[in-house]
C-alpha cells in the first residue's frame, strides 16, 4: 500500500461519522481484497495451470497496455500489469440517485476525491440496501454493475476477470478509459471526467485497431459507435423534455404523469436498452458518461495531436471551464 493511502485511511477515521466510516471501510477493504488476489501477468502466462484462453486474453491485454503508453501517451506505470480472478460478474455496483422531479444526479461527496455522481459498493447486497434507503427518502434510484474502475494512480490497478473476456475492441476501450482517469481528473465533476475518458477510449480503440490492421473490426466498432450515438441522442432528448416538464409551473401530479409518458415513449423507442423501471437516476447515469463527449471530440479535432488535446483538456479542468469555446477565448492571439 502506498504511504499516502495509509495516511488517508487514518484521516477517514477522524473525519467520518459512524455510517460514513462503515462505507469507507467497505470501500477500502473491498479494494484491498481485489489487490490481494492480483498476480503479475507474467506469472499467469508462465503458470502451467493457467487456461490457454486466459493466456491469450492476457497477451492481448499486454499489447493493449503497451500501446496505451507508447502510442496514446497514457500513464506508463504498473497499472494493468497484473491480473485478479475475483469470481463475480462485476467488481463494484454503483448507486445513482436523482430527485423524482429532476434529471440531475444526487452528488455523493468524499474526502480527497471530492463529489461524484454515484456511490459504489463492492457487495451487491450493500448497494441494494443503500438504494432502498434512497427510495424510501423519495429518490429515483438506479443500481448498475461496473466491470472496472480507476483509483486515479493511488494504486496499481489490475486487470480483472470481470472484463478480461471482453472482445478485443471492448477490452482496449476499457483499459484506455481507466488510464485516461489517471491522466486527468477534475475534482467535483464526474461528467467532465467520464466524458473525457470516453473520448480518449474511442479515439484509442480506432488507433489501436488501425495499428493492428484489423479493418473489419474497425468498421464494426465505428458502426457500433454510430448506434450508440443514436441511443445517446434519444436519451438526451428525453432528459431535455423531462427537465422542461420539471421546471414548468404545473402541479406535482401533472408532472409525474408527463414523466411516466416520456419514459414509456423512450422504452418503446429502444426496448432492448431501456429497463422497465427506467427513471431519472437511470437517465442521469447515461448523461454522466456522455454529455460532454461532443465537446471533447471538438477539442480533439481542433488540437491536431493527442498531446495537445490532453494539454487543452487539463487547462479546462484546472480553470473550471467546461466549454471548448471558453478555452478558445483564453488562448492568446498569434
Amino acid at each position: 500500500m502506498k504511504p499516502k493511502w495509509l495516511a488517508a485511511i487514518l484521516c477517514l477515521a477522524l473525519i467520518a461519522g459512524c455510517q460514513s466510516l462503515a462505507y469507507y471501510t467497505q470501500a477500502i477493504g473491498g479494494h484491498l481484497k481485489v489487490l490481494a488476489q492480483a498476480r503479475p501477468v507474467e506469472d499467469w502466462l508462465t503458470d502451467p495451470a493457467t487456461p490457454p484462453e486466459l493466456k491469450e486474453r492476457l497477451q492481448t491485454a499486454r499489447r493493449i497496455r503497451e500501446f496505451a503508453s507508447k502510442r496514446l501517451g497514457l500513464p506508463d506505470n504498473p497499472s494493468y500489469g497484473s491480473y485478479a480472478q475475483i469470481d463475480r460478474p462485476y467488481v463494484v455496483y454503483n448507486v445513482f440517485a436523482a430527485p423524482e422531479l429532476s434529471v440531475e444526479p444526487k452528488p455523493e461527496c468524499f474526502p480527497f476525491t471530492g463529489c461524484v455522481s454515484y456511490r459504489g459498493f463492492y457487495k451487491e447486497e450493500e448497494a441494494r440496501r443503500h438504494a432502498q434507503k434512497l427510495r424510501e427518502a423519495g429518490y429515483d434510484v438506479y443500481v448498475g454493475g461496473v466491470p472496472a474502475y480507476s483509483t486515479l494512480g493511488w494504486f496499481d490497478d489490475p486487470l480483472l476477470s470481470t472484463f478480461i473476456g471482453y472482445p478485443d475492441a471492448q477490452l482496449a476501450r476499457l483499459v484506455f478509459h481507466e488510464l485516461a482517469h489517471q491522466l486527468l481528473y477534475a475534482k467535483n465533476d464526474t461528467t467532465f471526467n467520464e466524458s473525457f475518458a470516453v473520448a480518449v477510449e474511442e479515439e484509442g480503440v480506432k488507433r489501436w485497431l488501425e495499428s493492428e490492421g484489423r479493418a473489419t473490426e474497425l468498421e464494426a466498432f465505428r458502426a457500433s459507435q454510430r448506434r450508440k450515438r443514436d441511443f445517446i441522442a434519444l436519451v438526451a432528448e428525453t432528459r431535455k423534455r423531462l427537465d422542461d416538464i420539471y421546471r414548468a409551473e404545473l402541479p406535482r401530479e401533472a408532472k409525474l404523469e408527463q414523466k411516466r409518458a416520456e419514459l414509456e415513449k423512450l422504452r418503446a423507442a429502444w426496448p432492448s436498452a431501456i429497463p422497465a423501471d427506467a427513471n431519472n437516476a437511470f437517465l442521469a447515469s447515461i448523461g454522466v458518461y456522455t454529455d460532454l463527449v461532443p465537446m471533447f471530440e471538438r477539442l480533439l479535432a481542433q488540437s491536431g495531436s493527442l498531446e495537445e488535446f490532453y494539454a487543452r483538456a487539463k487547462k479546462l479542468a484546472s480553470s473550471g471551464k467546461r466549454q471548448v469555446d471558453d478555452l478558445a477565448e483564453r488562448r492568446p492571439r498569434t
